[in-house]
């Protein structure tokens, strides 16, 4: 049997694949890159001080427990080319996505010269429906790692090159290549995904923004719970986690509200949702998606290109 390197998304998943007695070891990822600041090179002194304060000021996450949870896991990979292969398990959402591109970019740093292989979200023949690898059965998941894919050098290159763009000061340049074919399945539909999240250049919100207001529209939804419930349940190809989309509720607190056990929009949440106000100035934030602010550019939806201010 190969000495195997697994790398997981996530604790939960990882727990799971431990139950398929693989053997080899295995480094857990626990970042979510695809929100606030980033730099390209991973565990630098300036990546360790960005995402140590974002995530302290946002999710009261301790510089201590970043140092043992996300840190020491990533020291572990200098140890990649020991292996005689690495699999990859990663889920076909944004959130994953982004972590998996920093990753490869980071183990090409290392010089890697081992075989790569993914295992992603699908639906595969035999199977009755498309489920996130972290709630397949013990059976489809193996039968997942069976049929994992081989990534070759132009993919690991392109995932390499779109982490040196999400860090660069263009985001436009990594919408061109979405029509780039890889054996990454869910990566054009993943930056589509982070193109739509800057604010729409008619209305100042972005669609997953929108999406949630149109939940509250379309659905008799009765406590902020149950919204929270209906955001992550409904999010496409986002892939957030609940205290990413608190957040996101709460920063538009403004546009809806709780009355009569119904959570109902305000007069202004109804001009976000039919386009009839710019609410830009309003929501305008210092928030960052990789290296440029989320308010910096603009998201015009006819021509889906990414406009500078």
């Amino acid at each position: 049997m190969a000495n195997q390197l697994h790398i997981t998304n996530g604790d939960g998943l990882t727990d799971t694949i431990k139950q398929l007695n693989l053997g080899g070891e295995t480094v857990v990822w626990r970042e979510m890159l695809c929100e606030g600041p980033t730099v390209y090179e991973l565990g630098s002194e300036e990546f360790i001080e960005l995402r140590t304060n974002f995530l302290t000021s946002h999710y009261n996450i301790t510089k201590d427990y970043y140092q043992t949870q996300f840190l020491e896991e990533l020291y572990k990979l200098s140890k990649v080319n020991e292996f005689d292969e690495v699999v990859l398990w990663f889920e076909f959402d944004l959130f994953s996505h982004i972590n998996m591109l920093a990753m490869i970019s980071h183990l090409e740093n290392l010089k890697l010269n081992v075989p790569v292989y993914l295992v992603c979200s699908k639906k595969l023949k035999g199977e009755a429906e498309f489920n996130p690898l972290s709630q397949l059965s013990l059976k489809d998941l193996n039968n997942h790692y069976v049929k994992r894919i081989h990534l070759n050098e132009d993919d690991l290159e392109m995932a390499a090159l779109m982490w040196q763009l999400y860090n660069g000061e263009n985001p436009q340049k990594l919408k061109l290549l979405i029509k780039k074919k890889t054996n990454f399945e869910y990566l054009s539909s993943c930056i589509r995904a982070h193109i739509e999240r800057f604010p729409n250049s008619t209305t100042g919100i972005n669609t997953l923004e929108k999406n949630i207001l149109k939940l509250i529209d379309r659905n008799n939804i009765s406590s902020k719970n149950q919204l929270l419930g209906y955001a992550l349940e409904y999010q496409g190809y986002f892939g957030y986690g609940d205290s990413q989309m608190q957040r996101i509720l709460d920063k538009l607190d403004r546009f809806y509200k709780e009355e009569n056990n119904q959570i109902q929009l305000t007069a202004e949440g109804t001009e976000a949702l039919n386009g009839s106000r710019n609410f830009y100035q309003v929501l305008k934030n210092d928030e960052f998606f990789g290296g440029v602010k989320m308010y910096d550019f603009l998201y015009d939806s006819v021509s889906h290109n990414i406009l500078k201010l």
